[in-house]
């Protein structure tokens, strides 16, 4: 099935690109989430007559999302779970967990992508994705106790600071 793309879609194509998809994944994702249209004379003619004002939109909402971006680079989110003695958590971290965290910062759990689950006690890289075309990485600090995230994260420090030196 074709068709029109409103937005950048990661894998897919950029806003205005015409891609074949699979009927289901058009059907239960792309049109109910106003991500694309079907692509038809009327609805290309259509694009065509609104994608200037698209792009306007988009491009607004991708500068918000810059702005964002800039105050969340290098951020630490510190999490304080229940684990076994050897770092295993009881449970794992989600997407929305984090999303509570950055709740002040407007950041949905539909932002938040992890690449693999967080089971361990630990700094973690999480994406958050706050537009197709702007991400940023955060750092995501799961301990037992407040104690134990502070000295994970100077760790941290002490690692980064002795590898700046390095170079």
């Amino acid at each position: 099935m074709e068709v029109i793309l409103l937005h950048r879609v990661e894998k897919l194509g950029k806003m205005g690109d015409i891609v074949d998809v699979r009927p289901g994944f058009a059907r239960n994702f792309l049109l109910p989430k106003k991500v694309a249209l079907r692509a038809t004379k009327e609805n290309i003619s259509h694009f065509e007559k609104e994608k200037g004002a698209l792009e306007k939109l988009n491009l607004t909402h991708m500068e918000e999302a810059a702005v964002l971006a800039k105050r969340l680079e290098g951020a630490m989110v510190t999490l304080i779970r229940q684990a076994s003695e050897g770092g295993q958590l009881y449970g794992s971290v989600s997407a929305r967990d984090i999303a509570e965290a950055l709740k002040q910062e407007h950041v949905t759990k539909n932002h938040v992508k992890i690449d693999h689950p967080i089971k361990t006690i630990g700094i973690h890289a999480v994406r958050v994705q706050l537009h197709p075309e702007v991400m940023v990485t955060l750092g995501v600090n799961v301990a037992m106790s407040e104690d134990e995230a502070k000295a994970q994260a100077k760790t941290l420090e002490r690692i980064t600071t002795s590898a700046e030196e390095a170079e």
